[in-house]
């Protein structure tokens, strides 16, 4: 009911001859401008995910898991706040995914400062 119809020759044509993505810009932008800031939060965001996942699986390595983890959750949360393109929010939340698994293990395993300060 809220949508409306709208008269034709209203919305603007696109003009795109092939299915292909621009040859110019980043792998990571779908829309052909570079992104550099949001690319380097999504891979940083990345290693720290599969870091904090890695080292999670192992009980004597929670001070890396739980602070990788906080870290790539809070890296990750702000790429999110300025990512542009779907393939950035993709790769972000993969990260925050993995991050998030990581620090949870690493808090029930003895947190970001257990058995460092008594």
């Amino acid at each position: 009911m809220a949508q409306t119809v709208r008269p034709a020759g209203s919305r603007p044509a696109t003009h795109r001859t092939s299915g292909a993505r621009p040859a110019n810009g980043s792998l990571f932008a779908t829309d052909g401008k570079p992104h550099p800031l949001q690319d380097v939060l999504m891979v940083v965001t990345g290693v720290l995910g599969v870091l904090a996942f890695v080292t999670a699986m192992f009980h004597s390595l929670h001070l890396i898991s739980s602070w990788a983890g906080l870290i790539g959750i809070l890296t990750g949360a702000y790429g999110q706040y300025i990512s542009r393109t779907t393939w950035e929010r993709f790769g972000l939340i993969m990260g925050i995914g993995s991050s998030a698994v990581g620090f949870y293990l690493g808090m029930a395993h003895g947190g970001l400062f257990g058995g460092v300060l008594t």
